[in-house]
């Protein structure tokens, strides 16, 4: 096992190694981050997640800001930049060209103590994952973020872990990558997807069933329906409720019956498909209402943190940024459960930006008491005595 000094600077802010402190339990066990030749890294992991944690959480929306802040403030110097400092290529190659895999598995084992630290809100729905795509503005240079012809767009597909509040798997695409096939891939077999419109595929839900992934799916108000059993009178319960086939038969029409709930909101209608038979009509529309948290997290976690504000261009680059932007998010619903009880929120943060800062500054004065004040050697000379 080999051997981190975690934090071994002189210069330690409590609040900010606070909030680190679940990266200490997991950069023993990281991936290590190798140089690709004979140069020596300029930085290590710890200095990398310490970098890119700072850049979201103070809010920075460009990488040069950041680095002439590492450069010129003092705070920013002792506190964040490596010792030996950084210069902009360093920083940018390392983007660009390592680093998605520590990355990915910090940000994988953060998500399971999140889960751990952070209370179950539903456990009597189950294990609920919403999954939905983002698209992220890129720049024409960006060839690989196919879109459109005069636009470029990436896009991020995420999964939500619902019950506890905080991201669970991602994937990156360009913009027109389909989003439906990574149901698949970042459900696991006895969660339960919650999705929208777009990702209605009667053959899909043929084939999530097969695996032991179960789903709540909004569907078109149009999609043909057989009836094959009502549960329910809706005049009575006020849902429609009924085991159905989707769709037109010999053309997208699903194997396996699926349960049909249907129910109405201020005048709009919803139909909701899912193979959830052990829950009642009132806890499936309940379950579709909760896929609103995917759009809150999205939200906040773009006017907050900036994670969408490109300080690289490669999809590498852009990964390492995403991920990096979760990772902080991770932290700071740790710290906010266990330093203050309660989920993240702007205010909080804003909190804890400012203990930081003042923190760091009462540091640095008493560092610079510490130290006695240096004589100028030609003032040392000057009021020598002369010896006749």
């Amino acid at each position: 096992m080999r051997r981190i000094k975690f934090y071994s600077k002189a210069f330690i802010v409590p609040s900010y190694k606070t909030l680190l402190q679940p990266l200490k339990l997991l950069l023993h066990r990281a991936p290590e981050l190798l140089s690709r030749s004979n140069k020596p890294l300029a930085m290590d992991l710890e200095e990398l997640l310490n970098i890119l944690v700072y850049f979201h959480l103070q809010e920075h929306s460009s990488g040069r800001a950041m680095l002439q802040e590492l450069k010129q403030d003092d705070i920013a110097k002792k506190m964040i930049a490596p010792k030996g400092g950084l210069c902009r290529s360093t920083f940018f190659e390392t983007l660009n060209e390592r680093g998605v895999e520590q990355l990915m598995f910090v940000f994988q084992e953060l998500q399971k103590r999140a889960a751990s630290v952070l209370p179950n809100q539903y456990p009597e729905l189950g294990n609920l994952v919403a999954v939905d795509g983002s698209l992220i503005e890129a720049v024409l240079s960006m060839h690989w973020a196919e879109y459109r012809s005069s636009a470029k767009k990436a896009k991020l597909h995420l999964g939500f872990d619902i019950n506890h509040g905080i991201p669970k798997k991602l994937s990156l695409t360009d913009g027109n990558g389909g989003e439906r096939p990574f149901v698949s891939h970042i459900v696991e077999p006895g969660e339960t997807s919650v999705l929208d419109r777009g990702y209605q595929d009667h053959h899909l839900f043929d084939q999530w069933r097969e695996d032991g992934r179960h789903f709540v799916c909004r569907i078109k108000a149009s999609t043909k329906k057989t009836v094959l059993e009502a549960f329910a009178d809706q005049e009575e319960t006020g849902f429609y409720d009924a085991k159905v086939l989707l769709g037109t038969p010999g053309v997208n029409q699903s194997k396996a019956p699926v349960r049909l709930v249907g129910y109405n909101v201020d005048g709009k209608q919803f139909w909701v498909a899912t193979d959830r038979f052990d829950l009642s009509a009132a806890q499936v529309a309940m379950i579709y209402k909760l896929r609103w948290d995917i759009e809150k997290f999205f939200g906040w976690w773009k006017r907050h943190l900036k994670v969408y504000h490109l300080i690289v261009r490669s999809e590498h680059g852009l990964m390492m940024q995403i991920l990096g932007g979760l990772i902080t998010y991770l932290l700071l619903a740790i710290y906010c459960r266990e330093q203050h009880g309660e989920p993240v929120s702007i205010s909080r943060v804003r909190e804890l930006r400012c203990q930081i800062r003042n923190e760091a500054i009462l540091a640095m004065g008493r560092q610079n008491r510490k130290r006695p004040p240096k004589k100028n050697k030609q003032l040392r000379n000057a009021i020598k005595p002369t010896r006749f």
